[in-house]
């Protein structure tokens, strides 16, 4: 007898299935670390099946992330060198809310400081979660279009090179992986989806 997957893989309508889906209980919590943009904890977490583990979280205000269209087919795209990835990479303006903005708000803001523009019309594209493991990351992703010039200064570490691109050289480099960047790809992709429909 063949079967599709592994030898000890529960049969169907087996009620262990169910633990897959069922929620996992949370004992104790502690902050070990913390500052103005994250919060790192480790929690003491009861799983489905009886055994307890400990799990670390760290926990990120939301973010936003703006695909900014200059014109129809041409979009502008920020590069600058990102620490925790060693390298440079290109990619759409992308940062946390404040906690006293609107999403709408955090997203224009994040336009203008990092793009040097403001969007006369903004629309929703997406909301995702950029991990699903240990980071609890909400990103809320927009396109904009009618832009106009904004004089917003960016944060003091923030240097950037600014450039346009055309979309479809975007989402060619998307495919080809030299944009990594989850928001961005995230973005490109559902915007190219949404254009040939």
């Amino acid at each position: 007898m063949s079967t599709d997957g592994p030898a000890d893989a529960p049969a169907p309508g087996d009620p262990s299935l169910d633990l897959a889906t069922a929620p996992w209980t949370q004992l104790t919590t502690r902050t070990v670390y913390e500052n103005r943009w994250i919060r790192v904890e480790e929690d003491t977490v009861l799983v489905p099946n009886g055994h307890e583990t400990i799990y670390g979280v760290v926990r990120c205000a939301d973010a936003v992330g703006v695909l900014p269209f200059v014109d129809d087919d041409h979009v502008l795209l920020v590069r600058q060198y990102r620490y925790v990835a060693g390298r440079a990479t290109w990619e759409m303006p992308t940062g946390g809310r404040n906690p006293d903005e609107s999403l709408e708000q955090a997203a224009q803001r994040e336009l203008a400081e990092e793009a040097g523009y403001r969007a006369g019309h903004l629309s929703f594209l997406t909301t995702f979660h950029t991990s699903k493991s240990v980071v609890d990351e909400t990103a809320h992703l927009y396109v904009a279009h009618d832009l106009t010039v904004a004089n917003e200064r960016p944060d003091d570490t923030e240097l950037f090179r600014r450039q346009v691109w055309a979309f479809d050289d975007v989402v060619e480099m998307v495919t080809k992986g030299e944009i990594t960047d989850s928001m961005t790809v995230v973005a490109v992709l559902l915007e190219a989806r949404r254009r040939d429909a």
